[in-house]
């Protein structure tokens, strides 16, 4: 595994023997390109961290801070050693990712998850499971990224909070881009101006200066086509 751009790029990260699955080169590579210029001063969390790959390349690229969360000791010292690596700091914290999600604070700007593809027999799959925790859409900015990888074949039932805006699948592994409808409608309320009127201004005062305009703007009509001269009289006109 290794660094592919930024100030680290080149570099090759530590990665334990078991229990961690890398995300591929060209899988990071396609994130990243995704991402673009997001990246740059991003307060990202990488959950289910693995070896640290995906918050250290961001970290490379600009990214202002990371925090990594894995419960695997020996991937988590793995995180400590490439940080070192890199150059780059971070934070590790060594938890159960549902346990670190019910007290972390943010926010993030973007928030990476690449879980266990295979869930414990009869347990929720671990997609489910973080769609549905309520505390990730509170720890993302309202125009946050939440990016998660998830195995190709898995099927995602609807969910009443997210909407995959983007899924694309790089062999065994499949990246979706899921935007919380709550969050969405909170930009696009946003989006909507609104006219207020401006501030110490009344309201019959501004009407005067309308009204001062517009017999301005009459006196300059030449007098051939000013035939019928309006009654401008603000009292009548406007009450």
């Amino acid at each position: 595994m290794r660094v592919i751009a930024g100030t680290a790029g080149g570099l090759q990260l530590k990665v334990p023997r078991t229990g961690v699955r890398p995300t591929m080169d060209r899988v990071k590579a396609a994130i990243f390109s995704s991402l673009g210029e997001k990246i740059i001063g991003a307060r990202v969390l990488d959950l289910f961290a693995g070896a640290g790959g995906l918050g250290i390349e961001a970290m490379s690229r600009g990214a202002a801070s990371a925090v990594f969360v894995e419960s695997n000791r020996n991937a988590a010292r793995a995180i400590e050693r490439n940080l070192a690596i890199a150059s780059v700091d971070g934070r590790v914290r060594v938890r159960d990712v549902f346990a670190y999600l019910n007290y972390a604070t943010g926010p993030f700007d973007i928030i990476f998850a690449d879980p266990p593809y295979e869930a414990a027999p009869g347990a929720e799959p671990f997609t489910d499971l973080l769609l549905n925790n309520p505390r990730i859409p509170l720890l993302l900015v309202p125009d946050g990224v939440f990016v998660l990888e998830k195995q190709p074949g898995e099927k995602l039932p609807e969910h009443p909070h997210w909407k995959v805006v983007r899924a694309r699948r790089y062999g065994a592994t499949e990246v979706i881009d899921p935007a919380h409808l709550q969050s969405a409608l909170a930009n696009r309320s946003a989006a909507v101006p609104t006219l207020v009127p401006r501030e110490n201004v009344p309201a019959r005062r501004l009407s005067k200066k309308l009204w001062a305009t517009a017999r301005f703007l009459f006196n300059r009509i030449p007098p051939t086509l000013a035939r019928k001269k309006p009654d401008l009289d603000p009292c009548r006109q406007c009450g």
